[in-house]
């Protein structure tokens, strides 16, 4: 395995372990505090940070069969989770810390969405390119 794709496993496994965390801590101790709608927020923050995590592990198991680099299509993935999740739940956890972020981090939810949009269409434009050899 070469470091990059040891950087992002180890990436993965901390976005799966963490969102385990987080989706236990939402379960069992924030819903007691929190709305429906923060709650459910909360939710989808985990979600796709699951969901990336489980993709990235997925990319890595098959990326030797790719004659192209993924490190872009990882990079905008990460990011995208990073702003995307980390957005959510800051705007979540707002409430309980009694502190204004919304103005901070309110705009960059949907640019974390696009992030990973991007990483996504990067890999079908990449796969499309691909001249078929049958």
């Amino acid at each position: 395995m070469n470091n990059l794709d040891r950087n992002i496993t180890l990436i993965a496994i901390l976005f799966i372990v963490s969102a385990i965390i987080l989706g236990a801590l939402g379960a069992h101790a924030l819903e007691k505090v929190l709305s429906v709608e923060k709650l459910s927020s909360f939710e989808v923050g985990v979600k796709y940070q699951m969901y990336h995590g489980i993709a990235l592990l997925s990319l890595i198991a098959i990326s030797d069969k790719f004659n192209f680099s993924l490190k872009i299509v990882y990079r905008l993935l990460i990011s995208g989770v990073f702003i995307f999740s980390g957005s959510i739940y800051m705007l979540v956890f707002k409430e309980l810390l009694d502190v204004n972020l919304g103005k901070i981090f309110g705009p960059l939810t949907p640019i974390g969405g696009l992030f990973m949009i991007s990483g996504w269409l990067t890999l079908l434009v990449k796969l499309i390119q691909i001249k078929k050899t049958i």
